[in-house]
């Protein structure tokens, strides 16, 4: 069916959780928001995974956000994981190619192995090597993960980083108002970067959740505590809107046509 996946090839944006000061509170925003069902997984001390599923598949979790990020007043942030076939060569080369390794490889249980990399323009992202756990079940389907975008203050250095470290070719969106890159990881549409605005804006990684119906589902969001930040905002191919969730953490919701 539309957006099953039982695996990714590597280079392809495969996950997505989310640290939050909150876990008991964001589940049920986004359980109220999105209609996912939450299973808690034990890891470690007291620490649950929350699993996060639509139809009994996996489409993102809520994880809690680590003390070192709180004890900096990080906001709670949405994370996008990038597919490898090995994430201890994929963190190397990217400490080669100027980014700044934040965590070398390490394992996570039995479900893979993950680094932790910001880009030469600050953007934070993973790199995750798929063990029992591959990633979303389900994309590009309403309340699943639908699109990854960085927000770059540097659009050419951006490319050449990405495109180095993952083999994306990146190239102009055309007819796009404002210069917008399309990434292609192969054949396949995986995701975008766009000039950072407004300025000032730390770059970002950016996710995209589908939703049927955006103007209810802003509503939806300012019912359950939420804001919108802009938007609604046509596109062509899809409306689009940023909003924050109570806890801080910022995402988007697109509504519109969907890759298969």
């Amino acid at each position: 069916a539309m957006g099953e996946r039982a695996g990714y090839p590597p280079g392809t944006f495969c996950w997505t959780d989310l640290t939050t000061t909150d876990q008991a509170a964001a589940k049920e925003f986004y359980g109220g928001l999105f209609g996912w069902e939450a299973e808690d997984m034990p890891a470690g001390d007291g620490v649950f995974y929350s699993m996060q599923r639509l139809g009994g598949r996996d489409v993102a979790a809520i994880s809690p956000q680590p003390q070192q990020q709180r004890d900096a007043g990080v906001p709670p942030v949405w994370n996008s994981y990038v597919s490898v076939e090995d994430a201890d060569a994929a963190v190397e080369r990217a400490g080669e190619l100027g980014g700044s390794v934040h965590a070398p490889a390490f394992d996570v249980m039995e479900a893979g192995r993950m680094g932790v990399i910001q880009d030469p323009q600050g953007a934070y992202f993973m790199v995750w090597q798929p063990r029992r756990h591959f990633g979303a079940a389900l994309v590009n389907a309403p309340g699943a993960l639908v699109w990854n975008e960085l927000a770059s203050p540097d659009l050419d250095a951006s490319s050449a980083f990405y495109g180095d470290l993952f083999g994306w070719t990146v190239a102009p969106f055309e007819g796009s108002p404002t210069p917008y890159l399309s990434i292609k990881n192969g054949e396949a549409n995986n995701g975008g970067i766009r000039e950072l605005m407004p300025p000032g804006t730390p770059p970002h990684w950016l996710v995209y959740f589908g939703v049927e119906d955006l103007d209810g589902a802003l509503a939806k969001v300012g019912e359950l505590g939420g804001t919108t930040l802009f938007g609604p905002q046509d596109i062509q191919i899809a409306r689009i809107a940023g909003v924050r969730d109570p806890q801080g953490a910022v995402f988007a919701l697109y509504a519109g046509q969907l890759e298969p």
